[in-house]
């Protein structure tokens, strides 16, 4: 179903969404800057708002914004004009750099949760039988209500993990 719909939107439409996110930020940085580009104390209150943004919306643990010098090492890849500023076009190459390691983590963890915990269960649900009271109680529940039992206390488990 999500390789459907993947041909239907696929990487143009997520590249869009991206775009339409840091053309947001962006205006919102550059409005309170008086520079025609981003200077590097913009782009990192920039990082700061995304990270922000970031930590509110995904999944997963708090994720720390880069430090300055690492910011100043992604201006470096991504100012292709070489004059210490960030238009709009290197800033959205500025931003996925920046982020491409959160999201490969947000979609690692997501699909251990959604895909494999589902899967082990369904898998190894005959393997309850043999516990006194518990097996009974488990070969009578539907595979999918049992599958969606074990993914809730997966997600449990990751979210008391992230707590500690």
């Amino acid at each position: 179903m999500g390789q459907v719909l993947d041909k239907f939107q696929g990487k143009e439409w997520r590249q869009r969404q991206i775009r339409k996110i840091t053309d947001q930020v962006y205006d919102h940085v550059k409005n309170q800057s008086r520079t025609a580009n981003l200077t590097f104390e913009d782009l990192y209150i920039a990082v700061l708002l995304v990270f922000n943004d970031l930590n509110k919306h995904l999944p997963g643990p708090h994720f720390d914004p880069p430090s300055k010098d690492k910011v100043r090492e992604i201006i470096k890849n991504c100012d292709i004009n070489i004059d210490e500023e960030i238009d709009r076009d290197e800033f959205y190459s500025f931003i996925h750099e920046m982020t491409s390691e959160t999201f490969s983590y947000v979609s690692q963890k997501l699909i251990l949760t959604l895909v494999v915990a589902p899967t082990i269960a369904v898998a190894t649900k005959r393997a309850t039988e043999g516990v006194p009271g518990f097996g009974r109680v488990v070969q009578r529940l539907p595979n999918s209500v049992y599958a969606s039992i074990v993914t809730l206390a997966a997600i449990w488990f990751q979210n008391t993990g992230q707590e500690s």
